[in-house]
């Protein structure tokens, strides 16, 4: 008990002092999150409204293919990003594994689904609402989707958050696709791991630490959107 408080006492003072290798740990672990989670919005987000607001065949698989694969492994995506990206891959040429590039696409398959599963209900739900309105004005199947991603804006907002949450707490793609090297593809959740096993747990602890403040973080943020979109106008 007494070494995991000396333990403590040091993660918080390297965290308050800005510790250089831990601040570039926590620096390339928020690029490649929120690099992810950009493209995963990108692609989700207009995914979700099209297989909500649009009639087209097989739009019940693309939506059960989406909630399945909410639940991909992350170990699962992470090996068939290695493969794609290996020397012998379809993609390999471009050299991109052990790169944070890698781990950004790695993390972007895993959270797309997430991003246009909960973009999909959400917009459906709003669907219920809206129908009516939309047939009559005559808009178009773009429209349709603007407008209603539109309206959902705050909702939509904390489906982004929970893109976000389960991108920075991700470790087995990234440790695949990026190899867990120093200074170049070495983030919070890999850091964790090694430093634990390695015996250093002041290190360990303090990207523990600033781990949970982002989580908390993104919680609270995510709470505090939902109760203003719910306030009444």
């Amino acid at each position: 008990m007494q070494d995991f408080s000396q333990a403590l006492a040091v993660a918080f003072s390297m965290i308050l002092s800005m510790d250089g290798a831990l601040m570039r740990i926590i620096g390339l672990s928020l690029r490649v999150s929120l690099s992810a989670v950009a493209v995963a919005t990108l692609i989700g987000l207009p995914l979700g409204a099209a297989v909500a607001a649009l009639r087209f065949p097989g739009r019940r698989a693309v939506a059960v293919a989406l909630n399945t694969m909410m639940g991909l492994p992350p170990v699962v995506v992470g090996l068939v990003v290695y493969l794609l990206l290996s020397r012998s891959g379809p993609f390999g040429v471009l050299g991109l594994l052990f790169t944070p590039t890698a781990m950004i696409v790695a993390q972007t398959v895993m959270i797309v689904p997430i991003v246009a599963s909960l973009a999909r209900q959400t917009v459906e739900d709003l669907l219920v609402e809206y129908d009516d309105l939309l047939r009559v004005t005559g808009a178009s199947p773009l429209r349709r989707m603007t407008t209603l991603l539109a309206e959902a804006r705050w909702s939509l907002v904390t489906t982004v958050l929970a893109g976000f949450g389960r991108a920075s707490a991700e470790v087995g793609a990234v440790m695949i696709v990026g190899g867990n090297i120093e200074q170049v593809t070495r983030v919070m959740t890999t850091a964790i791991a090694l430093e634990t096993s390695k015996g250093d747990l002041p290190m360990a602890l303090g990207l523990g630490l600033v781990l949970m403040t982002l989580s908390l973080a993104v919680n609270l943020t995510a709470s505090l959107l939902k109760e203003t979109a719910a306030r009444p106008a």
